[in-house]
């Protein structure tokens, strides 16, 4: 009967085989060619290497030692990556516990007995009701057992399970990759922010300087009674109004500060990251595009999304198996020694062997019902498989669009700061020699305030982009996976 059951398991396990979804028949992202123009002036440019792939430690292109530290430390201190490594070991325990389903469960009983026999004969003990003798009969028996019970996987149900575990367990890997791919990308992102901020900051105090020299024209003019009251009160308000630029900015730079603190797994109170500055990180040039058959097997969201759907087929082999029969194999073998009144007798062992075969017969169609709904299960799963590719797709065309328009942007931002700059000071020029009116001026105040924060926040959405564009290209998250499997 063993080696009919060692037959019977090596036949194949009912259900489908799961076959990897194919790479979608696309060659782009987008509808047309996505060109990247240079900005005008002295601005870096860039361009798409179409098919390159992302280098592992991306972030290193903006060339920041503080940067590489920031990432680094977010990356050895954060609770989220550390949760997500202990959900991956976990799901790797639980292959384990399903792979030994292959194995015969062998315990051991130990057991043992005392027994007192007293039998009562004539003799000289005495009593009101005679005389009687009484001996005793002492009886010990010891027994060791090993019992196995075996289920031979006939139908697959045991290869599906670990199958379907495994799969489990590659989406805890993949999510672990996300995770590591959300919070660098994050970490640098807020670096960004923080530079892009002090940018801004730094484009408002330029107005409210310009906004102080205004003011210094005008009082220059009303007390030599060039102009009325009004100007001054004008130019007062403007440097009011402009100074509360600031505040919001401020705040901004706060919260940008303490987001990259808890990245980095440090409390606010507990650590201040940089102050980054965009001129001293350098915009990557080379701007790596995969294409989008390799784009599925680097994003983690869409190996997570297809590690999900193997599991799910894997269950409809589960439930499939469970409308067959299913056989248990239980041999025993014990030892045993009885010991009555003197020397132990010779042990025994007694081996005996117990197998049942169980076919489902009825059980109100609730079988049958499971495995429709592990099919409709691969269903749904496969529509969010799907979406999530389109998903990915969309992100990567939205960010190649951006990073075009950046570029446009940057260009004309910066041709508004050198046309509003050489406005305003003809402006004050004339303003002071009495040809112009405060209304030009301040006119002209207004463009230029417009033009310099326009162009620092241009420069930020660049570099933002820029990043964005890594994480949407997947990250170099799989070789992230790959090196932490080989222990690097």
């Amino acid at each position: 009967m063993l080696a009919l059951a060692l037959a019977l398991t090596a036949g194949c396990a009912v259900g489908p085989d799961f076959v990897r979804p194919g790479a979608p028949a696309v060659g782009g992202y987008d509808n047309g060619a996505v060109p990247l123009p240079a900005p005008s002036g002295d601005e870096p440019a860039q361009r798409f290497a179409d098919g390159a792939a992302v280098a592992h430690q991306w972030w290193q292109a903006f060339q920041s030692p503080a940067l590489d530290e920031t990432v680094m430390l977010a990356v050895g201190g954060s609770p989220t990556l550390a949760s997500a490594k202990a959900a991956l070991a976990q799901a790797e325990e639980l292959v384990v516990v399903a792979r030994a389903a292959y194995l015969p469960q062998v315990d051991a009983t130990l057991a043992g007995s005392r027994d007192h026999e007293v039998s009562l004969t004539g003799g000289s003990s005495t009593s009101r009701f005679g005389t009687s003798q009484s001996s005793s009969l002492v009886t010990n028996m010891f027994s060791v057992a090993a019992l196995m019970n075996w289920t031979p996987d006939l139908f697959g149900r045991n290869r599906r399970t670990v199958e379907q575990q495994t799969a489990l367990a590659e989406t805890q890997r993949y999510q672990l990759g996300a995770a590591y791919l959300t919070l660098t990308s994050d970490a640098v992102i807020q670096a960004l922010t923080i530079a892009t901020t002090l940018a801004e900051i730094q484009a408002t105090h330029d107005i409210i300087a310009a906004d102080e020299h205004n003011l210094e024209l005008v009082r220059v003019s009303f007390e030599a009674g060039l102009v009325a009251r009004t100007d001054v009160l004008s130019a007062e308000s403007q440097l009011a109004g402009d100074r509360t630029l600031l505040p919001p900015l401020e705040q901004q730079l706060s919260v940008a500060r303490h987001a990259l603190s808890v990245i980095a797994g440090k409390s606010p109170g507990e650590w201040t990251p940089p102050d980054f500055e965009l001129d001293a990180l350098a915009l990557p040039g080379l701007l790596p595009v995969t294409i989008p058959s390799q784009l599925i097997h680097d994003r983690p969201d869409i190996l997570a999304a297809e590690a999900q759907l193997h599991a799910a087929s894997a269950a409809i082999g589960v439930a499939t198996a469970q409308l067959y029969p299913s056989l248990t194999i239980s041999p025993a073998w014990t030892l045993q020694a009885v010991a009555t009144g003197g020397p132990v007798a010779a042990p025994s062992i007694l081996a005996g062997v117990a197998g049942s075969l169980t076919q489902p017969l009825f059980h109100g169609g609730a079988l049958q019902a499971q495995r429709r709904a592990a099919v409709d299960a691969y269903e749904a799963q496969l529509g969010t498989y799907r979406q999530t590719v389109l998903a990915a797709f969309g992100q990567v065309a939205d960010v190649l669009r951006a990073l075009e328009h950046d570029a446009d942007l940057l260009g004309a931002e910066r041709a508004a700061v050198s046309s509003s700059a050489a406005s305003l000071e003809l402006a004050q020029e004339a303003y002071a020699a009495g040809r112009g009116t405060l209304v030009q001026v301040l006119d002209a105040q207004r463009l230029s305030a417009q033009a310099l924060l326009g162009y620092a926040r241009a420069r930020g959405q660049r570099y933002l982009d820029t990043v964005l564009l890594f994480e949407a290209m997947g990250g170099a998250s799989q070789s992230w996976l790959q090196a932490r499997a080989a222990g690097r």
